[in-house]
């Protein structure tokens, strides 16, 4: 735990004797560069249009993303034409198209009696692809770069059973060569503006220079430069200048870099880890792409179910909202991973600097140096939020608010804020700001927490298992586990009780999260889905808990509840039997459990101040007197500010825009206009709205429309009892064809759900409900989808279904429904909707998606016929009038 008072105190003297601590030094004098961006990269993170979201995509910032080819069949979903215009509607900049991913496997199955019959069917396909780009729209054309091969030195072009011919281009190039002169001269024969990318090899081999060689002398010079970096960020740094060392002896260049293949299931989703790649790839203004171990359309374990993130999310979000230049950091042990690394930039026109930092836990001093005076004046304003680790699949709330608070700068231009009591697994952020001109700091988001290890707790009855170490440095292939063990023991037919003894400082309500794990595809999990333990406080007050469910083993979430406690020691335990509630069904791992004091702190609104928003044609300013923060943010007509507001739940919560008089603006959520009143006014104030939001990732823009409204922040909180929601059970509808009720899923709300929709749109369900006014509303679906095609990979292949959702007969909207892990593992998604007054008439219907060109269909169950199964609908007004 951070220790809050002591964050930002100054320097401090220290004890006589004791080691001074490990300093990350910040230079705002030196520039290193404009700021890229390009560390937030995604290989096979984007399966279609809604998984993840749009809002998922554009607040991750993700710049690139590496992908299949149309209709290749290497896994489900992540098809380069179908996720195109979403990803680039989100302001995506390239999608990387993995030709080589139209054949089945790993090394490609191409098929051919030889070399060339492999490499002319290989065209034929490469000739098709194009083609088919060249249907889209100009401004999605522009987007998409070509990867002709991928890893050929280990599979096409390499010794193995499907190569060319058994020679490895490494020590004998000539095959590889011709083949990518063909296929090149073939790519731009169709399109002369098309972009290409390669070599693609699986390291940044010394050959690769012969290969520029070649390119530069046959005038297939690509377009892009590609290799995968499955090492460390210090070799990114390494290779990136060697590579640059290539061009110059060569001639040629610069070409843009794309690493796209980067970091080990150790290091995602983890912001501590993950901010030390950043930091080596900013610092080579290169682009780079995380890499694909488990499922896609997840970002690579950043986004959760649709529309949630975990802490890696939260990360890049931050990382994305930097600005400016980068500036030069020195970390107390430069570019060696697993310890303390960051980033930083200097935005003179925002008068703001960033930094994001990670990888060490313990204290150490974060000291900005060269502080301009004339940007920043004799006052700064620092805010130092944490980022947490939540897991592979734990949704995270925004980062956590340690410190808000005014500094003097000290007389040789520095500030020093000891950071104290880090977690080597978060990462933290810092942002600067002029101050002393009266603004309010904001007080901490968090207060009393602590993390109580489950191999530390004590365990009674049959069954125990300490697992692990997990992921390690020297086992980057494992996953990220906190204090690197786990607990093993609550299954079916176990007495097992797991025992964590805790202390608190005062009487009150605690936050209790439980990080566990159960494999969905594990025999005693098959059966049941979600694992049920038991809760107790010193043996009192039974709660049953459901714990996540994830891909694998070691994929952590959280479950998360609140339990009264007195000030002082109690057990809280957890078992597989409970005299009161039943028995566990299933099998689970237990990490940790982390426990906090639920304080006014804790349960104030969410603030999101102006100044730190995501700024379009305006600037902050630093003299209001009596702003939040460091100032406020004039908008004028059509400047707009955009927030990423949290939900922990689909439904109603309170926006309050406070402001400071001077003009008028409109809100929008989720890139569309509330009609709503517009906010400001003459006077400084506070407008409230209530409006739906959408469990996790919300954007919220206000934009100016008259005058110049001093913005001044957002406060968010949960709220109930305006937005009437109307409950719906899908049993309840009008079922045709195929599609039944079943009360084959316990976990379904009232025991029963709808499944068999779709395989044809005569198996549909229709849905009447009524809306109390005309207008938009939230459709909340609950659902569940466990549809898994089969693998050829070391990835699990979990099926995006989809429904067809037609409104009183209008045109229906194809909804992605992501894998729930389970079909009695129940999830919610919304889908925003006209309705007119009184019934309206909601039809959900399915068919299987052909292949792009409409003339052929998927070969190996990879495109599913049917939409999820059905539980409920809750319809909601999506702001009040």
């Amino acid at each position: 735990m951070a220790s809050l008072a002591a964050l930002l105190t100054g320097t401090a003297a220290g004890t006589a004797g004791a080691a001074e601590p490990e300093q990350l030094t910040i230079d705002l004098a030196t520039d290193t560069g404009a700021f890229h961006g390009g560390a937030s990269g995604s290989l096979y993170g984007v399966y279609g249009d809604g998984v993840p979201s749009r809002n998922v995509l554009e607040g991750m910032h993700v710049r690139t993303v590496s992908t299949k080819a149309q209709d290749g069949p290497q896994h489900p979903g992540a098809d380069a034409l179908e996720m195109l215009p979403p990803f680039v509607d989100s302001g995506g900049k390239d999608v990387y198209v993995y030709m080589t991913d139209i054949y089945r496997g790993f090394p490609y199955q191409w098929p051919g009696a030889d070399g060339p019959a492999r490499l002319a069917d290989f065209k034929e396909k490469i000739k098709k692809q194009v083609q088919q780009v060249l249907t889209m729209d100009d401004a999605y054309q522009d987007h998409v770069v070509y990867v002709p091969f991928n890893e050929p030195e280990g599979n096409m072009f390499g010794t193995g059973e499907w190569s060319y011919n058994k020679t490895s281009w490494l020590s004998d190039p000539q095959y590889y060569f011709a083949a990518w002169k063909e296929v090149y001269q073939l790519i731009k024969g169709l399109d002369p503006d098309a972009r290409i990318a390669g070599p693609n090899t699986s390291v940044l081999y010394s050959q690769v220079k012969g290969f520029l060689q070649y390119a530069k002398a046959n005038d297939v010079v690509p377009d892009v430069m590609t290799w995968h970096e499955l090492s460390s960020p210090a070799a990114v740094r390494t290779n990136v200048a060697k590579y640059r060392q290539m061009e110059k002896d060569v001639g040629v260049g610069p070409l843009p870099i794309n690493v796209n293949e980067y970091g080990h299931n150790f290091h995602l989703s983890v912001p501590g880890q993950v901010v030390q790649w950043v930091s080596a790839i900013e610092e080579s203004k290169i682009d780079a792409d995380l890499a694909y171990w488990n499922i896609d359309g997840n970002l690579n374990d950043s986004a959760v179910e649709a529309n949630k993130g975990n802490g890696q999310w939260w990360l890049f979000n931050a990382y994305g909202q930097m600005s400016g230049h980068t500036v030069e950091v020195t970390a107390p042990h430069p570019n060696q991973q697993y310890t303390l690394q960051g980033v930083a930039t200097l935005d003179e026109s925002k008068k703001q600097s960033r930094a994001i930092f990670g990888g060490k836990s313990g204290d150490a001093d974060v000291v900005f140096k060269n502080i301009d005076p004339e940007l920043f004046g004799k006052t700064v304003h620092a805010t130092v939020q944490e980022i947490p680790w939540t897991g592979q699949v734990g949704d995270s709330a925004q980062p956590l608010r340690l410190a808000d608070q005014e500094l003097q700068v000290g007389a040789d231009g520095t500030v020093t804020l000891p950071m104290t009591g880090m977690n080597e697994m978060s990462a933290y952020q810092v942002i600067l700001s002029p101050g002393g001109h009266g603004g309010v700091p904001a007080d901490p988001s968090v207060s009393w927490r602590k993390t109580y290890e489950a191999e530390n707790a004590t365990y009674t009855g049959g069954g125990y298992s300490k697992n692990g170490p997990e992921g390690t440095p020297s086992n980057v292939g494992g996953f990220a586990t906190s204090g690197s063990y786990n607990v093993g023991g609550l299954r079916t037919g176990s007495d097992g009780v797991l025992g964590f003894d805790v202390e608190v400082p005062q009487d009150g309500t605690y936050d209790l999260s439980v990080f566990a794990n159960s494999y969905n595809l594990y025999d005693r999990v098959k059966e049941q889905g979600p694992t049920n333990v038991f809760l107790r406080v010193d043996g009192k007050d039974p709660q049953e808990l459901r714990l996540p469910l994830g891909y694998k083993w070691v994929v952590w979430g959280h479950t998360d509840t609140t339990v009264k406690l007195t000030a002082g020691k109690h057990r809280v335990t957890l078992a597989a039997q409970d005299p009161d509630l039943g028995v566990t069904k299933g099998d689970a791992i237990i990490d940790k459990v982390d426990l906090s004091l639920r304080d006014a702190q804790v349960t104030a609104p969410a603030i999101y101040e102006a100044e730190y928003a995501t700024l379009s044609g305006a600037r902050p300013g630093y003299t209001y007197a009596g702003a939040s923060g460091p100032g406020a943010v004039p908008l004028g007509k059509g400047d707009s500010a955009t927030f990423w507001v949290y939900s922990p739940t689909d439904g109603e919560s309170t926006v309050s825009v406070d402001h400071l008089g001077g003009g008028r603006a409109s809100l929008s959520l989720n890139g569309e206009k509330l009609d709503v009143l517009k906010v400001g006014g003459g006077k400084e104030g506070t407008d409230r709205t209530r409006v739906f939001l959408s469990g996790g990732i919300n954007k919220i823009t206000v934009t100016g429309a008259s005058g110049e409204l001093a913005l001044d922040r957002l406060r968010v909180a949960p709220s109930s009892g305006t937005l009437q929601t109307k409950r719906y059970q899908a049993e309840d509808g009008k079922l045709t064809g195929a599609a039944k009720a079943t009360d084959a899923y316990t976990f379904a709300s009232g025991g029963k759900a709808v499944t068999d929709i779709g395989d044809g749109k005569a198996n549909a369900l229709t849905l009447d409900v009524v809306a109390k006014n005309a207008g938009r509303h939230a459709v909340t679906i609950r659902y569940s989808n466990a549809e898994q095609a089969p693998a050829t990979h070391y990835n699990p292949d979990p099926i995006a279904r989809h429904a067809d959702l037609s409104v009183n007969g209008g045109p229906a909207r194809r909804v992605l429904f992501p894998t729930t892990f389970h079909f009695n593992n129940f999830w919610e998604l919304t889908v925003p909707v006209t309705l007119k007054k009184g019934t309206n008439q909601l039809t959900f219907t399915a068919d299987e998606l052909p292949d792009f060109n409409g003339d052929t269909y998927n070969q190996y169950d990879q495109r599913s016929p049917y939409a999820p199964v059905i539980d409920q609908l809750a319809v909601t007004p999506l702001a009040e009038k």
